[in-house]
């Protein structure tokens, strides 16, 4: 009556992999609130369980991660994601420097580039652009395209963005390094002014607005952002934005980051195509973070008010870490010199950007 005889030696080698995913969540602290359920689900998913992940047959209901999973399979996971990202999220530092949105649309290239390097080593348009958007640093968009897209490669495409997002503190810093000079690093850049409600209230709705009507595709993703961001700025819904920012997000990780590890099972895991994924993921975060710094050294050239450009490298998805690298690598060079604030501008614009291009994707190739 046991599962024994069951167990197949890629069922053990996936142990091995979820190992590592529990290390870097629990010991390493890397995106644990999202790597610690997808480990767990793929224990799971490589252990021969009964009553989990079948789907209904013969009047008997189906199993529990069958029904848990049509979260993403209808995608409303990754919006309903994104409804807490809005209502945490403030967008007062890129409306007080709204030139920032040029370096979180150039932290794209990363996806572009990744999205061609992928078509030339084999995948088909589809699979690449669900590979490119690792790029974007964003876990919930990642997840979304590639359900759209390529859902035989949800698991590797999920583990590679979460992966690399809890990363981006050993990926980023050497990047910037390398394509700044010292006297870069410590440019010190003007406070920014006050936002006021208003202000937030009417770019919430004028990015909804043009965003659905220039890429209807982003209509989930965007629509939810902007609703959780408005949630927040109108101060008449406190309660909602709270639920956004807790309840409703926390479970939504639980719940989406199980059923992307049920996926994992070894015989989808355990192949070439995910090693070539997780190599594409390290070239699209080095692209994106190194087009965001040079997007800010080419402002430079023609602004009289000088950008860090430290803050480029901000212009990925992963927010707010990408905006600490920033912090902490101008700290680096000069101890008094904050950037946080001015990072968070780029970091926010480059949510909006990756869920543009992600609907770009899905219109072009999924359409």
């Amino acid at each position: 009556m046991t599962a024994l005889p069951d167990v197949t030696w890629q069922m053990a080698a996936m142990w091995l992999i979820v190992a590592g995913l529990f290390y870097l969540a629990i010991f390493r602290k890397f995106e644990p609130l999202l790597l610690v359920p997808i480990a767990f689900g793929a224990l799971l998913a490589n252990l021969p369980t009964e009553g989990l992940v079948n789907p209904p047959a013969d009047g008997v209901a189906g199993g529990l991660f069958h029904y848990i999973s049509l979260g993403v399979d209808l995608e409303l996971f990754p919006p309903l994601i994104f409804l807490g990202v809005g209502a945490l999220t403030d967008f007062g530092p890129l409306i007080a420097n709204p030139r920032t949105l040029l370096l979180g649309g150039a932290a794209q290239f990363g996806v572009f580039a990744t999205f061609l390097g992928a078509t030339l080593i084999g995948f088909t348009p589809m699979e690449a652009g669900a590979i490119g958007i690792i790029g974007g640093a964003d876990g919930p968009t990642s997840i979304f395209l590639a359900n759209k897209m390529a859902p035989h490669l949800l698991a590797p495409i999920a583990v590679a963005a979460y992966s690399y997002m809890a990363l981006v503190p050993l990926i980023q810093p050497p990047i910037m390094r390398a394509l700044t000079t010292e006297a870069e690093r410590r440019i010190r850049m003007q406070s920014l002014r006050p936002v006021s409600r208003l202000e937030k209230l009417i770019f919430a709705g004028l990015v909804t607005v043009v965003v659905i009507l220039l890429v209807p595709a982003a209509s989930a993703l965007i629509g939810m952002l902007m609703l959780g961001n408005v949630l927040r700025e109108s101060l008449v819904t406190e309660r909602l934005a709270k639920a956004a920012q807790n309840e409703v997000i926390n479970v939504v990780t639980i719940l989406l980051g199980t059923s992307v590890g049920i996926t994992m099972t070894g015989e989808r895991f355990l192949n070439a195509d995910t090693l070539k994924i997780l190599g594409l993921g390290v070239i699209a975060f080095g692209i994106a973070t190194a087009a965001g710094v040079l997007m800010a050294k080419a402002m430079n050239l023609v602004s009289r008010t000088k950008i860090n450009p430290l803050i480029g490298s901000a212009g990925v998805s992963a927010v707010p870490m990408a905006a600490r690298v920033s912090q902490i690598e101008g700290q680096r060079a000069d101890p008094g010199n904050y950037l946080l604030m001015h990072a968070m501008g780029p970091n926010v614009a480059g949510v909006i950007g990756t869920a543009v291009v992600a609907g770009y994707f899905i219109a072009q190739y999924a359409g």
